[in-house]
């Protein structure tokens, strides 16, 4: 069975579970404490330029994994564990990287928070770690589980900071060469290497909603890695590292990054109101394509064709049709028959799930909409007014 998982490792009070069993994990949680930082002045190096042109691991190591940092989270509800001293805490080690010389760190939410849903809740401390072994309390500016990302603060007297600068996902190419630092299992400031796999991906977040236009990678990522950059050949973060697909819950050179543009989005509203807002329209639909739309007799060639309507959404409201029955095709015995097919939001087209979703999350709540809409040979426009994105999806 194949599964995505977040890349936070958990830490028990006295061993490091599921993070490779001690080594360079157990010893650089129990560290010592939270460092006093002087009031001086930070001194802000690099951030902004750009590494070379060529594909340079080491020049990109050397020039920015001084802005990449541990996250260290202590759960909700624990015992102390390994700063307090108590039996019964989890402790959650993930990645980061340095934003700008303000201290703003950008990290993802499971790094900081515990639960899914409406059920969760943030990390009672966090402290990030330093390459030069600096370590800070940090606060949480905010989080935003339907993006697994998070902003963190820390003071920045008396620190060097390194930001790393962001690049644009838009446009990134297959094939093109990517490097990844960050703490798998424990083990600081290490650096994989690989390629952009596919964009375009789906992944899964913590309110069940899809993330879309993730990024696959085959550079090595592993448990520890959350929250750490993914970097294009000139040193730019196109992403953060959040999942991997693993069979065995290891790094298979399946791993999966938030795009950098969903993460700027999510840290300017973060800083702005401490909180991001999606969009919602309340429908669950499967892709449409031209051999499926010629046996269900559609008027369309591609699309998203509408499975389920939530009750009271804006959807059901704008008299969307799911279907009222399901058909097996090409191996699928789920594809509804007799509903509506949405192919453009506002005159853009609709190829599948994903861009609807994409479309949708695009625009803010309240905002009016108009979708093209297909259903057989009978083609209207529907006018829908956004809600906001509840806590979690239906399952």
């Amino acid at each position: 069975m194949r599964r995505a998982a977040p890349l936070a490792c958990v830490l028990a009070a006295l061993a490091v579970a599921g993070c490779g069993g001690g080594g360079g994990g157990g010893s650089s949680v129990a560290s010592s404490g939270p460092v006093t930082v002087q009031n001086t002045k930070v001194q802000v190096v690099g951030g902004g330029g750009e590494v070379a042109s060529g594909f340079n691991p080491a020049a990109i190591y050397k020039r920015y994994s001084p802005g990449v940092v541990t996250v260290i989270s202590v759960l909700p509800g624990s015992g102390g564990g390994l700063f307090g001293g108590g039996t019964s805490a989890e402790e959650a080690l993930g990645s980061g990287f340095v934003l700008n010389g303000n201290g703003d760190i950008a990290t993802n939410a499971h790094v900081v928070t515990t639960g899914q849903g409406g059920n969760i809740k943030r990390a009672s401390q966090v402290f990030v770690q330093f390459p030069d072994r600096n370590r800070v309390p940090a606060k949480i500016v905010g989080d935003d589980p339907n993006a697994d990302v998070a902003l963190l603060q820390v003071s920045p007297a008396g620190l060097k900071l390194t930001p790393l600068p962001l690049g644009n996902s838009s446009n990134l190419v297959v094939g093109s060469p990517v490097a990844a630092i960050g703490s798998p299992f424990g083990e600081e400031q290490s650096l994989s290497v690989g390629v952009i796999s596919a964009v375009n991906r789906s992944i899964t977040s913590l309110t069940s909603f899809d993330i879309n236009n993730a990024i696959q990678t085959d550079a090595a990522i592993n448990h520890g890695n959350s929250g750490g950059p993914l970097l294009n050949g000139t040193g730019q973060v196109i992403g953060i590292n959040s999942q991997i697909k693993s069979t065995g819950g290891g790094g298979e050179g399946v791993g999966f990054a938030v795009p950098v543009n969903t993460v700027r989005r999510s840290i300017d509203q973060l800083r702005r109101n401490g909180k991001v807002t999606y969009s919602y329209i309340g429908v669950s639909s499967v892709d449409l394509y031209p051999q499926l739309a010629k046996r269900l007799g559609i008027d369309a060639r591609t699309g998203a064709l509408v499975a389920k309507v939530e009750p009271g959404s804006p959807a059901s409201k704008a008299n969307l049709n799911a279907g009222t029955s399901t058909i097996t095709f090409e191996g699928d015995s789920r594809i509804p028959k007799g509903g509506d097919a949405i192919v453009a939001v506002d005159g853009k087209p609709v190829h599948g799930s994903t861009d609807l979703g994409t479309l949708v999350a695009s625009r803010d709540p309240g905002t009016k909409i108009t979708l093209s809409v297909v259903n057989g040979h009978n083609h209207r426009n529907v006018t829908v007014t956004l809600a906001p994105r509840p806590a979690s999806a239906t399952p």
